[in-house]
């Protein structure tokens, strides 16, 4: 496919180059003068002084690409089952044909609604999506039912493709971003970082003891595990509620994520967090005294453990992304998620190498100098790589017998 093409078809590659050109190019300023922006990107005065952050923001537009990616994704599956379905010929036959009132068919029009395969995809996702009030609807029903060639099941409330429903993503997301954010932080409360000793959190008990620290955000922070939880949690309910395949709609929601999580590590770049070890390689980052840690007081240039986890996420969503698009057919539902939990945990057990300020694994009160972060993220990928072994043998089993 040529990249013309490609771009036309999927403008979501012009916003991430675009976005890796204005990060590389910030960055590259950064190593040139060691200057780095500041971290309020603005401050609503009218709102009693409240700022609004750089972290904030961008996470806020990769959950929102993430979302518009896994929702172009669903889409096109959409298009795909209904071409499969209805044949070739039905969905190419005018919607004229349905003997509609002009004044419908003129709606129908404006809204790019002109053939039968438009509005039979539209109206299993929602019929009153084509832009008609419910008298029209009504009439749109009848002539629907009474069409000649149309089976019944692709104008009921559940044909084929209403399972891949874009507008599913976007009533979803909030429930899956509030306990994402609840897990998120409950797991960070479980495990801080030995950091969080400067503003007197030693250990989870110390959270309980002042409860306003459970929700200070701007006071510590979020764990990517109990964030994926949450979020698998308020995915199973939502799928659960709209009759859905939870295993197929968490490999969108993975691509998305892994698309997400590439944008918003950048934040961590404007927070001046996230760093890893001293180093003197070119590409280092620089850090202001007030951000250091104490025992790194007096060094200024270390290894930017954000942006060796941006670029990995950036792999890992086109890994994902190529083999949603070209090898559906191949791909078991499940096997996506579990493609990016082993992912993951690779490149967070290969991040925690260079990483300062984890929680390490205590057992008796002995210290294992294993981060906690590194043995989940090991379990976990062993766990799905064994899964997906066991499912793909199950399935060859299934197949020569």
């Amino acid at each position: 496919m040529k990249l013309r093409s490609i771009l036309r078809s999927e403008p979501y590659w012009v916003v991430i180059g675009l976005f890796w050109l204005i990060m590389g190019g910030i960055y590259l300023n950064h190593l040139i003068t060691g200057w780095t922006p500041n971290r309020e990107a603005l401050n609503l005065a009218f709102l009693g002084d409240f700022a609004v952050y750089w972290y904030g923001v961008v996470i806020m537009a990769g959950v929102t690409l993430g979302s518009y990616v896994a929702s172009k994704l669903a889409h096109e599956r959409a298009v795909a089952i209904l071409e499969q379905t209805v044949p070739a010929k039905i969905r190419r036959r005018s919607v004229d044909e349905l003997g509609l009132p002009a004044e419908i068919r003129a709606i129908l029009t404006k809204n790019r609604i002109t053939t039968l395969g438009q509005l039979l995809l539209v109206w299993g996702f929602n019929p009153e999506a084509i832009g008609l009030n419910r008298i029209g609807v009504r009439a749109v029903r009848e002539k629907l039912a009474t069409a000649a060639d149309l089976d019944p099941l692709w104008i009921s409330d559940d044909p084929p493709w209403r399972q891949w429903n874009p507008d599913y993503v976007w009533g979803g997301i909030g429930v899956c971003l509030v306990l994402g954010v609840i897990g998120a932080r409950l797991y960070h409360v479980l495990t801080p970082s030995p950091s969080m000793a400067a503003v007197g959190i030693n250990s989870p008990l110390d959270y309980f003891r002042n409860p306003w620290q459970l929700i200070n955000l701007r006071n510590g922070g979020l764990g990517i595990y109990g964030g994926i939880l949450g979020g698998v949690l308020g995915l199973l309910w939502y799928t659960r509620r709209h009759r859905l395949s939870t295993l197929a709609w968490a490999d969108l929601a993975a691509i998305g994520l892994a698309l997400g999580q590439m944008m918003g590590r950048w934040g961590n770049f404007f927070n001046q967090e996230l760093y890893g070890r001293p180093t003197t390689l070119p590409w280092a980052v620089r850090i202001d005294p007030t951000n250091r840690l104490a025992a790194y007081a007096d060094v200024e240039r270390f290894h930017p453990a954000f942006l060796y986890e941006s670029l990995w996420s950036l792999l890992t969503f086109v890994v994902l992304h190529t083999l949603a698009k070209r090898y559906q057919d191949r791909v078991q539902p499940g096997e996506l998620t579990a493609l990016y939990l082993i992912f993951y945990g690779i490149g967070r057990t290969l991040l925690e190498l260079v990483r300062l300020d984890s929680r390490t694994v205590s057992i008796g009160g002995v210290d294992l100098n294993l981060p906690i972060a590194t043995l989940v993220s090991l379990v976990i990928a062993i766990l799905m790589a064994i899964w997906v072994g066991l499912r793909r043998r199950q399935a060859r089993f299934k197949t020569n017998s």
